[in-house]
């Protein structure tokens, strides 16, 4: 079977809107180890007044799962960041060391930045600009189920042109989030505007840690070197230090 590090993903219980207690964590993390799944960093939400996560909360629930997967002997090697959303609050928490990074890239550090589902928010690229000023890269999740980006995919090349970086969600590329959002998906991969194919798994029912279904996919349409590059080799170049 390949192999595959997820560099996104909602296991840890009781955080955000993933895993909501320790059954369901170990449950996840068993799926994605018979998904392919060797490492996997568990990144929960950090939305300021919605899910007011930081490092230490992250921690805390991360130390909580690990201990259970080692007693449980499930072999899923793990580590934790955090999908932080954009927003004015997230400079004091990066500026107060309460943001977990997810890995290095060219000797910058690296997080999961989230927009909102339906627009870009005026001033993003100033925050994104503020960020690199400290040497700090985003990796943009999820920009195909992003609602002004389906509308205009063009929207995503000021940011691309500054550096940032574009993971997709495996289940857009199969249909799992609907037909745009498949459509932008898939555009993103050909054009070679991504980086990184991630689960960004929440729950075994409608969004497992599942990455073998979209490794057939993309074997089939890019070739196994292109799909290890998005599953496998990219994702470990950036968290490796992680682990």
């Amino acid at each position: 079977m390949d192999t595959f590090v997820d560099i996104h993903s909602h296991l840890l219980p009781g955080i955000d809107d993933g895993a909501q207690n320790l059954a369901d964590a170990v449950e996840l993390a068993q799926y994605a180890v018979n998904s392919g799944i060797s490492h996997s960093v568990l990144t929960p939400h950090i939305h300021p007044g919605r899910y007011d996560n930081d490092e230490k909360s992250i921690h805390k629930a991360f130390m909580l799962l690990e201990d259970e997967l080692i007693k449980q002997k499930i072999p899923l090697t793990i580590a934790y960041a955090a999908e932080v959303r954009i927003s004015a609050e997230m400079m004091p928490l990066l500026e107060n060391n309460k943001i977990p990074f997810l890995g290095q890239y060219k000797g910058e550090k690296i997080i999961l930045l989230e927009f909102p589902h339906s627009h870009i928010l005026p001033g993003s690229d100033k925050l994104i600009n503020w960020l690199f000023k400290r040497n700090i890269r985003p990796i943009i999740v999820h920009p195909e189920r992003n609602k002004e980006l389906q509308a205009d995919i063009s929207k995503i090349k000021p940011f691309l042109k500054v550096g940032c970086l574009l993971q997709i969600t495996a289940g857009s590329l199969i249909g799992k989030f609907g037909s745009k959002s498949q459509q932008i998906a898939r555009l993103l991969i050909e054009n070679k505007y991504a980086y990184f194919v991630a689960t960004d798994a929440h729950n075994i029912k409608n969004r497992p840690p599942e990455l073998a279904d979209v490794n057939r996919y993309l074997v089939t349409t890019m070739g196994k070197q292109e799909a290890k590059k998005l599953l496998y080799s990219n994702p470990w170049n950036i968290v490796r230090h992680k682990f």
